[in-house]
């Protein structure tokens, strides 16, 4: 039987339930602040985070997970039979995939693929789920690869930011700096678009953003079935769960995940991000 493990990093921020349930291990990238070294997911977590980011007068860094992170899972699993396909955040907002390559490196002679998702967060958790489940079932490693490349296709998010500053200080703003220095209560609505951030439309509120990312959405799914739905924030948890309900029953999902908006990827959206992801028609 084929034993093939996907190993992502911890922008996908899936919950634990999945991790634990499916061949999935996770690396995490690294926040620097003040002085300090946090592992994202690890001893940071989402809610004291964006409770401290939105108080601070400094603004955190992050790094990509190194090639010693990888080396070590890849070790593992290995040592454990298993073939390995790394599906880490698009290299079109992180470094992380490089790291990835190096570590793949050290092993000439195992079964390790690395690929270019061009996803971040749940549209990235989805992907990952999509091949772990296949791999769960004894897909082989290229099968799984085909797999998640295939998810792609069926995969979209979109997401609202309280406001710019997070992205324009981090350097990842992409197609969205042409909403800078507009009114102060403009809403951006942002897509990850061939795996780098782009801007969709604005609006005048949080509330027509909502409504705008949901026929976003169903534009997108275009009535493909099933329907995958995640609503993921960054301390808006109340406005999470009520979006995620409201999809859930709106597009007639056949799972729906509440998850959070990674500490590594809230340090460029900031608090108050809302988020939708989407897969359809697998």
């Amino acid at each position: 039987m084929n034993k093939v493990a996907i190993v992502t990093d911890s922008t996908a921020y899936l919950p634990q339930e999945y991790v634990d349930s499916l061949p999935i291990r996770v690396v995490p990238l690294t926040l620097n602040w003040d002085g300090k070294n946090y592992r994202d997911g690890i001893n940071i977590r989402p809610d004291e985070f964006y409770t401290r980011l939105a108080k601070s007068s400094t603004l955190p860094t992050t790094s990509q997970a190194t090639i010693q992170n990888f080396s070590e899972v890849f070790t593992e699993l290995i040592d454990e039979g298993y073939s390995i396909l790394t599906m880490p955040i698009s290299s079109g907002i992180s470094g992380t995939i490089n790291s990835a390559f190096q570590a793949k490196e050290l092993f000439p002679k195992a079964p390790i693929e690395v690929i270019d998702t061009k996803l971040v967060s749940m549209a990235l958790g989805f992907q990952v789920l999509a091949a772990a489940r296949a791999a769960a079932d004894g897909a082989s490693l290229e099968e799984v690869r085909k797999i998640a490349f295939e998810a792609y296709s069926h995969i979209g998010v979109y997401f609202v930011v309280d406001t710019l500053k997070y992205l324009h200080a981090g350097g990842r703003i992409g197609g969205a700096k042409r909403f800078v220095g507009t009114a102060l209560n403009i809403k951006p609505i942002l897509e990850i678009r061939d795996g780098k951030i782009e801007a969709v439309k604005s609006v005048i509120n949080m509330k027509k953003a909502v409504d705008a990312m949901i026929q976003l959405v169903e534009t997108a799914v275009d009535g493909r079935s099933p329907v995958r739905i995640s609503v993921f924030h960054a301390l808006a948890d109340e406005p999470a769960r009520e979006l995620l309900d409201r999809t859930v029953k709106y597009f007639n999902a056949e799972e729906g995940i509440l998850s959070y908006v990674s500490p590594v990827v809230g340090c460029h959206v900031g608090p108050g991000t809302l988020s939708i992801a989407y897969m359809a028609g697998m």
